[in-house]
């Protein structure tokens, strides 16, 4: 090549490289207080950045320990993929993983920051992923958050422990600490990345004044626990509770006596005869372990004096909690109708009232009349509305409830109620539901894709016009109460918030409409049962 045509084409290399976006040239870096990340950019122009560590590996003897300051690094770390999820076995078949693996360090979040200079002080979501407190992790599609970022927002994704490894207590445990206390440490993992937000964010654009946590299922369960605790409620701004609250039945928790005394029982059966062989444990030991019959399924927080002085729900009840707008809600259909019936029972008036009698003894034909059972079809419907209501409904009604008498902010209910479509067979048409009853509305879990603006993650189903249209306005609802603690905004329609005499609901389906909640009086009933 001649030195004339090698100068023309660099100078057309230059002159392409000049018409390119900045994100094609380099990608975005940020100096966070522990060191410099460099992440990626998408095709929407939003940086992404994957696993950054927010706590110290907790193996060795940081394991069953609340967690600790990581590391500065020098030099620049890369923040392009997922960092590995935390120890879990797998459950649950719609949670679909982009981690790096699996193991005991896993304390990483995730940031989607949107196209800008890093400059602004940008809404932030920290959002927490459900899974019972067992499984679940930051990389799953679902909870991506490029599609808030779209709109403003600074979306974060967080990795916590889950299982023996988040809510193991022991005496030897509570010992060792300097605040007495044992468990929880997931729950402390959660506090310790929004004390990470408060330090770092402004470097990604975001506000550390306005952080809204937010989360589904256990996710949900740990909004309304970080709400109540001391050592967090101070640390945002706005809470979202997707389907779940720390509120009997749905996962309260127990006594540091109690826990303890699970996982002593836990070390005993194991032949660890101290903290120390405890600790020694393969990680994948104890995971398989915890998963034997009889074995606690370490999903409950413990009362430890630090965390939780409280009960979540006495703390709610005293007004001590984050006096925080709230947006809360549940789904149609959280459960089905033979959790009440018995999985091979016929939806006949007699079993129906014997499952009553099971459940309420004396009671039963109170709960008769606000779930009735006069023919196979409204005995189905209750049956389901009533299982809902047992496993999580009833508690984030009372999270809501108690909050919009205590909290002294907005409180703002829904009640999502559209089912999911059709599943993608392998040929590529529509096919029905896996085998069992068919869903009566909206399943658990099933609204996460719609508010988050994720649809197209999930390749499992049809989704068509209408489920675009509906998730186009829960985002909107969502997305503006992350901007300003209200949902309200241009295009949507009105929503007012709840409060005593007056409770009203946002029915979400592809037309919204507020109404009085007429649900109101099942969960007067069962607060009657719940709240002793």
């Amino acid at each position: 090549m001649t030195f004339a045509r090698a100068s023309t084409v660099c100078a057309i290399m230059l002159s392409v490289a000049a018409w390119q976006p900045a994100h094609a040239l380099a990608q975005p870096r940020v100096k966070t207080q522990n060191g410099t990340v460099e992440g990626t950019t998408e095709s929407s122009g939003v940086r992404v950045f994957r696993g950054i560590p927010y706590a110290a590996p907790p193996v060795g003897d940081l394991r069953w320990q609340p967690p600790q300051p990581i590391k500065n690094w020098t030099g620049l770390r890369q923040a392009d993929k997922f960092g590995p999820r935390c120890m879990q076995r797998s459950l649950f078949s719609d949670m679909v993983f982009r981690s790096n693996g699996m193991g005991e360090d896993c304390l990483y979040l995730n940031v989607w920051m949107p196209a800008a200079s890093g400059n602004e002080r940008l809404p932030v979501l920290v959002y927490f992923y459900g899974g019972g407190f067992v499984a679940g992790d930051g990389s799953e599609p679902r909870y991506d958050g490029e599609a808030m970022a779209r709109r403003g927002i600074v979306a974060l994704t967080v990795n916590y422990r889950l299982s023996v490894f988040g809510f193991l207590a022991h005496p030897e445990l509570t010992k060792e600490s300097k605040h007495h206390a044992s468990g929880n440490y997931g729950l402390l993992d959660q506090a310790a990345a929004l004390g990470w937000v408060q330090q770092n964010i402004a470097a990604f654009g975001g506000d550390p004044r306005r952080v809204t946590i937010a989360g589904e299922s256990a996710g949900s369960i740990s909004v309304n626990a970080l709400m109540a605790s001391p050592l967090s409620r101070s640390l945002f701004a706005g809470a979202i509770g997707e389907s779940g609250a720390m509120i009997n039945p749905t996962l309260p928790p127990v006594s540091l006596a109690d826990g303890e005394k699970n996982g002593l029982a836990f070390a005993t059966g194991i032949g660890a005869t101290s903290l120390q062989a405890l600790r020694a444990k393969p990680a994948e030991e104890l995971l398989d372990a915890s998963a034997k019959p009889g074995v606690a399924p370490f999903s409950s927080a413990t009362i430890d004096g630090y965390f939780l002085p409280k009960a979540p729900a006495d703390i709610f009840g005293a007004g001590e909690q984050a006096h925080v707008p709230l947006l809360a809600g549940w789904n149609s259909a959280e459960s089905s109708s033979t959790a009440v019936l018995g999985r091979d029972a016929a939806a006949t008036p007699d079993n129906y009232s014997k499952a009553l009698q099971r459940l309420y003894g004396e009671r039963a034909g109170e709960v008769l009349k606000l779930y009735p059972g006069g023919t196979t079809e409204e005995i189905i419907q209750s049956a389901t509305n009533l299982a809902s209501d047992r496993f999580i409904a009833y508690s984030t009604w009372k999270w809501t409830d108690v909050h919009g008498r205590t909290g002294g902010k907005a409180v703002y209910r829904y009640f999502y109620l559209r089912p999911r479509p059709a599943i993608v067979t392998a040929a590529g048409t529509s096919g029905q539901a896996p085998a069992g009853p068919p869903a009566r509305g909206a399943v658990h879990s099933a609204e996460i894709e719609y508010a988050m603006g994720n649809l197209a993650t999930n390749k499992r189903f049809a989704w068509s016009a209408d489920d675009y249209k509906l998730s186009e306005i829960f985002q909107g609802y969502f997305s503006n109460f992350v901007k300003s603690g209200d949902p309200n905004g241009p295009g949507l329609p009105r929503w007012a918030p709840t409060h005593a005499g007056a409770a009203q609901a946002m029915y979400l389906d592809v037309e919204p409409r507020l109404e009085l909640d007429r649900r109101e009086p099942r969960y007067l009933l069962l607060d009657q049962f719940y709240s002793h």
